[in-house]
């Protein structure tokens, strides 16, 4: 590809929308995940009894093990949903452009 033809994809609307979508889906995402991660830190630091609680009276695992074990099934989740939001609406934006200049537009 030369130059003007990125120059013309670059400035393409549909390519905006593309890169200003993906990027505030990704951040949303990130800001979510970290949002778990850190309340789960900062509880770990303000407050480790409650974690270290067991979770009946005879058992030896506590509370922390299964919200550790949540916070990486989320992790797995908001994969899952980033990968089916690509799928579905990037793939077609991102294909709606190359056929756009495929054609030389």
């Amino acid at each position: 590809m030369n130059k003007e033809i990125l120059e013309k994809i670059k400035n393409d609307p549909d390519y905006i929308k593309l890169v200003t979508t993906r990027k505030k889906f990704a951040w949303g995402l990130t800001f979510v995940l970290l949002l778990i991660y850190y309340s789960f830190i900062l509880t770990i630091a303000f407050d480790p009894k409650l974690l270290g609680t067991p979770i009946s009276k005879d058992s030896i695992i506590t509370i922390g093990i299964p919200i550790g074990v949540l916070i990486i099934i989320a992790a797995f989740i908001l994969t899952g949903i980033y990968v089916n939001k690509a799928n579905k609406v990037f793939d077609e934006l991102t294909r709606k452009i190359k056929l756009k200049y495929e054609k030389g537009v």
